[in-house]
């Protein structure tokens, strides 16, 4: 459950026809005492095929993150990190056995960690995180800017994306750490759009390559673009026109030009598969409900550098970012009412192959609350266990905005656990009130004979009563909870069998409290932490883990 992506580990495979960007490349050999890359140009700028050139001709080992909307989850990201640098040199368990702990602390555990393994590489390293743009999580981006601050010695940090990296860039120009390139660095030369338009099998004269050069101001993506039209017998002025760089001006080449002049079946295939982040032969047939999907896939494959390679296997491929915008945008204009529907396939798809994470994005997509529901209630404490909070959360904020949480009991009394374990006391009361309303319609999928096994669990780990009352809740739950219960193997609450004590009649589970990052959130919870020190000093416990933790005993 939860396995990586493993396409996003590797750079793209280079395609026949593509420029190679010689000068950029001398650029870095000469600068590779800068550790920090910067990257930074609007989309369709050549990016993410430059770095996959320098990969590929510089003789260093290259640790690749492909980025996404789906990493803004730092144990997520940072786990993407770890896996490209262990597959370089190992970077230790302890960085393994951080990230996937539901309780340790990102900034003063995970990143910690990992930084230090980073700077301990003896093996000179190009980190490579790509469309690190898509990054908004604020505890991801402060994460970038420490491990930017432990790159080892002959080694270097490369981000790349459409906006400047979220690093400290004034205080490392001012040292001398950074290298940036941009739009102008990126712009192809007229040469290099001479061979850009050479390998589309396009020629053209100096004076018409000089006039479509100086209007596309050597935008790669213009210039492809431009190329096209250009085969399809579009005229030279138009062309230089259109393709200037302005992104809506593509757009309405792409509605009212290129869609238009290839067939029907090619067109439905772009813009409605242009739904799917990842595309391979056997889901586009799914999604289309169209045999011979494969087939198209295959030759679009061939003829379109804006179809870029996942693998070696020529299975999975993703669309140029900028053309898949576009073609969402026509699709959304056209054929609006079909996106739900596409995407629900798609969520159908990966279910019936074992990747559920993937089938509940889908649905989240579509908007589909009774596919999702059961799905979160199944998944979110997995990832929770998995160290993703980040992920847990943004699933249940999301099925908190699109359903009444009332008849999703079992999956709010989770989000209550959750919360009280991160620290989160508000929202964990919010959420057991929500579960309490719907509890006679729950259905506990860990064979619970009913939910106030669960909301007892919760109440003890709010501990909102007192110590006493806490202590009545854990006992309740201890007794009640199902012998399989997941919560049973969960480290909130923490539980050991501990041997009868003749007080307790049995083995005995307690959780006593659990408190956030900023300290208890009332005056009942300094009692209980005061009571969990004494009746832990008195002999009278089991195991108190310090503050910030749970206490036990």
């Amino acid at each position: 459950m939860f396995d990586l992506v493993a396409a996003k580990l590797h750079g793209p495979l280079l395609r026949p026809g593509t420029v190679y960007r010689s000068s950029l490349i001398e650029r870095l050999a000469r600068d590779d005492h800068r550790p920090i890359v910067s990257v930074a140009a609007p989309a369709g700028y050549g990016k993410t095929t430059f770095l996959a050139q320098w990969a590929g001709r510089n003789g260093q080992a290259f640790a690749w993150v492909s980025v996404d909307e789906a990493d803004n989850d730092p144990k997520l990201l940072l786990t993407y990190i770890a896996e490209a640098l262990n597959a370089v040199e190992p970077v230790g368990e302890r960085v393994f056995e951080a990230l996937a702990s539901p309780g340790s602390s990102v900034p003063g555990s995970v990143v910690p960690r990992l930084c230090t393994a980073f700077s301990s590489m003896t093996s000179p390293v190009v980190l490579v995180l790509d469309d690190v743009h898509v990054l908004h999580n604020s505890e991801c981006r402060a994460a970038l800017s420490v491990v930017a601050d432990h790159v080892p010695g002959s080694s270097r940090l490369v981000l790349a994306g459409r906006d400047q990296p979220p690093l400290r860039i004034a205080r490392l120009r001012a040292e001398g750490r950074i290298l940036e390139i941009g739009p102008g660095d990126l712009a192809l030369t007229r040469e290099e759009a001479a061979a850009l338009l050479g390998g589309a099998g396009l020629a053209l004269d100096e004076e018409d390559l000089a006039e479509l050069h100086r209007r596309t101001e050597g935008w790669p993506a213009g210039l492809y673009l431009a190329a096209l039209y250009l085969k399809e017998g579009g005229s030279l002025g138009h062309a230089a026109a259109s393709f200037g760089g302005e992104d809506r001006l593509v757009s309405e080449y792409v509605e009212s030009e290129f869609l238009a002049r290839i067939s029907r079946r090619q067109r439905e295939f772009l813009t409605r598969t242009a739904v799917l982040e990842r595309i391979c032969g056997p889901l586009c047939e799914t999604v289309l409900d169209l045999p011979g999907s494969a087939a198209t896939l295959t030759g679009l494959a061939q003829s379109n550098l804006l179809l870029v390679p996942l693998d070696r296997r020529g299975e999975w491929y993703r669309y140029h970012h900028l053309f898949r915008d576009m073609l969402l945008a026509e699709l959304h204009r056209n054929e609006s009412e079909l996106m739900s529907s596409l995407q629900r396939r798609a969520a159908e798809w990966y279910a019936r192959n074992g990747e559920p994470e993937e089938a509940l994005e889908y649905w989240m997509k579509a908007g589909d609350v009774a596919a999702a529901a059961p799905l979160i209630g199944a998944l979110a404490f997995a990832a929770y266990q998995r160290g993703m909070v980040a992920t847990a959360e943004r699933w249940l904020r999301w099925l908190d905005d699109h359903a009444a949480m009332e008849k999703y009991p079992a999956v709010a009394v989770l989000a209550a656990a959750i919360s009280a374990v991160t620290g989160k006391a508000v929202d964990a009361d919010r959420w057991a009130k929500t579960a309490e309303r719907g509890a006679d319609v729950a259905r506990l999928p860990d064979g619970s004979p009913s939910i106030e096994p669960w909301l007892a669990l919760i109440r003890a780990l709010i501990c909102h009563d007192g110590p006493e009352q806490m202590r009545a809740d854990a006992e309740l739950a201890a007794s009640t909870i199902a012998a399989g219960s997941f919560w049973r193997a969960t480290p909130y609450p923490a539980a050991g069998d501990g041997a009868p004590d003749g007080r307790h009649g049995g083995p005995r589970r307690y959780v006593l409290l659990r408190r956030g990052r900023r300290g208890p959130r009332r005056g009942g919870s300094h009692r209980c932490l005061r009571r969990a020190r004494r009746t832990f000093a008195a002999g009278d416990g089991q195991r108190y883990v310090g503050p910030g933790r749970t206490v036990l005993f």
